[in-house]
This record gives C-alpha cells, structure tokens and sequence, in this order.
C-alpha cells in the first residue's frame, strides 16, 4: 500500500511575493487563504534556517479544492532558467479553456509569459495544453481534460494543481525512489514531445524525451521526465529553498514509515494547512524536495 495519497500544497520561492500574489489573483482567480512569515520550527523542518521570518502567502483555486500553492519570499537567484535544472519544473493545472487564456496572456501586461501555444498533447490526444512562465520563474502547464478524464475536468476556468512534474538525469534513479520510498508504482517510460523543455535547451520543438508517471490517487500524479544531457544541478542559496518550484508537500499515513532519512527531525505544525500534524522533508531522486505531512 503506498505511503502517498494526496498533494497539499506546492511551495514556490519568489523574490516578491506580493507581486506573485497579484498575478495568481488577478489572472488565474486564485484566492488568499493566509498570509504569515516562515516559523522557526517550519524552516527547521526544511533545514532552511534563513527562511525563518519569510514571508509567504498560501492561495487556493477559486474551486475550493483542498491543495494549495505557497508563495515564500526567497532572495533573488541570478542565472536560474525555467525547465534547464533538475527537481520540480513545473504544475500542470486544470483549465476550462486553454486558447481563451492564452488570448489573455497575449496582453503586453501580462504576467504570464507563453512559451507553449495551445495544442493537443499529441495526435488525436482529447487533452488540449499551453505552457506559460509565471512572475516567479515558474512554469505552468495549463491543461483542458475531458469529461471522462480521471479526478475530473476543471470546475472552474483555472482549477487545481493535478501533476507536479520532476526532471533529471537519470529517469529510472527518481522512478526507484517513488517505487522504493513510497511504494508507488510507475509507469513504464515512453516517449513525448516536450516543448518548453525543447526550447529551454535548444532542440527542435518535435523533440522526444522519457517521460513516466507515478500515481499517488484518482487526483494526484507525478510526472518523472528525463532530461537532456545539457540540464544541470540548481543553484540554491544556503539556507533557502530553491527558486521557482521549491518543494511538494504530500499526505503520508506515517513519516516514520519512509525509507530515507529526513533532512531534519519531523516536528509538529500548527499553522494552516498542517494543522499541528508532524511534517517531514527528504531529498528525491532527481534531487526534488519532498515535504511530508502526516494525515492525522
């Protein structure tokens, strides 16, 4: 029985978070559930110590749909380039119609920079995505299901996170480590195209990449990519979270059932959403943070 069940939040580290803020309002209709500053006990949980005092703004999709995303204010990262480093590169998010956004973010004021028109994800595909950059450096896939689709189609024009998506260089090392630490199985690797990971690195747009998917319930999967040979380690700060798309946070039966040692002692949180329930980080396999949280 796997040890994961569902996403809670996705954390993004933003040098403004305010502005950030603004721009999920504003643009993708997502709310502000809590404002605060990082904990002592929560920055040693991720053993960040200089986050403690940071402030961060948790937001919800207008659906009400129980995950959230975290904007956390980290210092400015010079050189970082959306989808050219290992770890978490990017939400895939549920939308209603993806062509009317994208008419949106053709605005000069937009925060929301496309790098992926509108397109089936492949032939005769009933999926229809884009791919933007949002104002944290983070990527967004913005994705129209059909009815029939497993945990459902976008209830509202800009839903929920649905898939978080890891790269690195060796696909089967992160593909053992959700096997392995969290019971998961995953998908037999095949081949897709990748557009902004195409872009980022240089290649024709049509260029194919492994891809695999681990499946933590009718809600939730995480997408294991492999990356070219020009991707490289992500530079963080000492002390910090990583840029952009910094950790997932899942709900796990047991911490004390993992596999892998955290990188600090599990303690209890009583800030919302964690709801004093202990909270642990580990380090994935393509170097991902993976913040655990216990469901009771």
């Amino acid at each position: 029985m796997s040890l994961a069940s569902l996403i809670l939040i996705v954390t993004v580290g933003t040098p403004d978070v305010e502005a950030t803020q603004r721009a999920y309002s504003q643009w993708l209709d997502y709310t502000v559930e809590m404002r605060g500053e990082v904990s002592n006990d929560l920055a040693a949980v991720w053993n960040a110590p200089r986050m403690a005092g940071r402030d961060f703004v948790l937001m919800q999709p207008k659906s009400k749909e129980q995950i959230y995303l975290r904007f956390v204010q980290i210092d400015a990262l010079d050189g970082y380039v959306p989808m050219k480093t290992f770890g978490w590169n990017a939400i895939e998010m549920l939308v209603q119609d993806p062509d009317g956004l994208a008419a949106r973010f053709s605005s000069a004021d937009s925060p929301f920079k496309i790098v992926g028109p509108p397109r089936p994800l492949g032939p005769g595909s009933p999926i229809r995505a884009m791919q933007v950059i949002g104002p944290a450096n983070e990527t967004l896939y913005l994705s129209r299901v059909p009815a029939d689709f497993r945990g459902g189609p976008a209830k509202t024009p800009v839903d929920r996170p649905f898939i978080l998506i890891a790269g690195g260089p060796k696909l089967q090392a992160i593909r053992d480590f959700y096997k392995n630490v969290l019971d998961i199985d995953t998908r037999d690797p095949v081949m897709a195209r990748m557009t902004v990971l195409n872009k980022a690195h240089g290649l024709d747009v049509e260029t194919t990449h492994p891809l695999s998917m681990a499946r933590l319930s009718e809600k939730y999967a995480i997408e294991i990519d492999g990356y070219p040979p020009t991707a490289i380690e992500r530079d963080v700060r000492p002390g910090e979270i990583p840029a952009a798309i910094s950790m997932v946070s899942i709900l796990t039966r047991s911490i004390d059932e993992l596999k892998v040692p955290p990188l600090a002692p599990a303690k209890k949180v009583p800030d919302k959403p964690y709801a004093g329930r202990r909270a642990a980080v580990v380090r994935g396999g393509a170097g991902e943070l993976i913040e655990f949280i216990e469901e009771k």
